[in-house]
């Protein structure tokens, strides 16, 4: 009887379960903010973000971090209770004047009233690697130097795809880490050969990460240069092709400077759009001209074919001081043959003019004294300083609201009007724009020093 009773108390339940309507599925919750490629090393908390840090403004209490999105993230802290640690060891606050822009961090917080507060802010320390799996610059200097055909080695990038795109170490072939066992056939069939990892520097985990995959696959003579590409620019020059060229530079709209390194004449003749005409051997005329070398411009110097011509005068650049220069694969030949542009028919320019991607929602100094001095009906100067800053001078017609009250006071802010933010140096100025922008405003800022007199007159400093 037992057995019988319990098959139908089964059946019975299964049909209970049945006759119920089905449950709504619960909602997958939001991942923590990072950029794309972080995620394939770190899992992070729900009350932690990770990413590039930007800036921090002690007048406002806030910080700014780039997740890879649209929209930054902006926090708030308070610098008496604020834990800093730059590679395990603990700091003051005040590190977060002189920590390097870009370098990576984990952000963990609290949120009150829908506003991230920052509780603890980690710098990210040099990836630790067994010093038997290391290799310095010299070592890869000499490999790329003899080539793969004199001493066999496989040079990896490990870096996503755009990375590579923008400029590569010579030799080097591309086997990403996020997404290496599709790629797994790019490495050697010899696994007692030598392969060397690179990527994004010290502290980037992405060839580590690498070497350790290579190993599970029984691969016996594995080396990472830890310093990698960015340690490789500034020593040495880079390389990339006429297809990289297009869609890393051209397509996304990054400015760089094409350098041809022929004669005067075959650039005369013809030459890729906006070429200077540096003739290799003759780079003493160009120096003066080169951008600052703190701006790390993409110069890209190309030859017609051999790159004899191009590395010459790639390594007087080096030698110059520039940190980001590139030796185009296949020359002013490979060019043509992707049948890409080519001028004729006017001489190449002589001079180099170099003018950096402006950040986003950022003005001109131009455009903004012009704005400022006459401001139209449709536009409001939005001045996020403090109190104690405003009171040494104003801009005419100028509204004040400090950064850290502008959540809480965007009420005060029109809608249909155009947004244009200011604070002492630019850094304030940009966390308001992304506020008014997450907000839905049209907004815009000076991303420039301004020092504002009693009479409402300033003056703007150039960058």
């Amino acid at each position: 009887m037992l057995r019988q009773s319990v098959p139908f108390a089964l059946i019975f339940a299964a049909q209970a379960v049945f006759a119920q309507a089905p449950a709504a599925p619960t909602p997958a919750k939001a991942k923590p903010p990072q950029p794309a490629m972080c995620t394939a090393c770190h899992n992070l908390e729900p009350n932690q973000i990770g990413g590039y840090f930007e800036s921090a403004a002690f007048k406002s209490q806030a910080m700014q971090v780039d997740v890879g999105g649209a929209m930054p993230q902006i926090l708030r802290f308070d610098p008496k209770a604020l834990k800093v640690i730059d590679a395990g060891v603990a700091k003051t606050p005040d590190f977060l004047s002189e920590a390097k822009k870009r370098h990576e961090v984990q952000v963990t917080f609290v949120e009150k009233d829908g506003v991230k507060v920052a509780s603890e802010i980690r710098f990210k320390g040099p990836v630790k690697i067994d010093p038997a799996n290391l290799i310095d610059y010299a070592g890869v200097a000499k490999l790329v130097a003899e080539g793969p055909t004199k001493t066999t080695y496989t040079l990896i990038d490990s870096r996503p795809l755009v990375r590579f795109q923008e400029g590569a170490i010579p030799t080097a072939i591309h086997l990403p880490f996020i997404g290496f066992d599709k790629f797994v056939d790019r490495l050697p069939k010899d696994k007692s050969q030598l392969v060397v990892f690179y990527c994004g520097g010290i502290t980037c985990t992405l060839s580590p990460n690498s070497l350790k995959k290579a190993k599970q696959l029984g691969y016996t003579n594995l080396r990472v240069y830890r310093e990698g590409q960015p340690e490789w620019a500034t020593r040495n020059y880079q390389v990339t092709t006429p297809e990289f060229v297009k869609v890393a530079y051209v397509d996304r709209d990054i400015p760089h400077v094409m350098v041809d390194a022929r004669s005067a004449e075959d650039a005369a003749s013809g030459h890729i759009k906006s070429a200077v005409s540096v003739p290799a051997g003759k780079e003493k005329a160009i120096l003066k001209s080169l951008p600052p070398a703190n701006l790390k411009a993409p110069i890209i110097v190309y030859d017609g074919r051999g790159g004899e011509q191009a590395v010459t005068v790639a390594k007087a650049l080096i030698k110059a001081g520039q940190q980001n220069v590139l030796v185009l694969n296949g020359g002013m030949i490979g060019w043509q043959a992707a049948a890409y542009p080519v001028e004729s028919g006017m001489p190449a320019l002589t001079k180099i003019a170099y003018a950096p991607k402006p950040r986003a929602g950022s003005l001109p100094m131009a455009e903004f004294t012009t704005l400022a001095k006459n401001t139209p009906a449709d536009v409001l100067i939005l001045d996020v300083r403090n109190p104690d800053e405003a009171s040494q001078g104003m801009i005419k017609g100028a509204l004040l609201i400090p950064d850290e009250e502008l959540v809480a006071r965007l009420a005060e802010v029109p809608k249909n009007k155009r947004i244009v933010t200011h604070c002492l140096t630019g850094i304030r100025a940009e966390m308001a724009y992304h506020k008014l922008k997450e907000a839905g405003y049209n907004a815009a800022f000076l991303n420039n020093d301004i020092d504002v007199s009693k009479d409402g007159s300033f003056k703007i400093t150039p960058r």
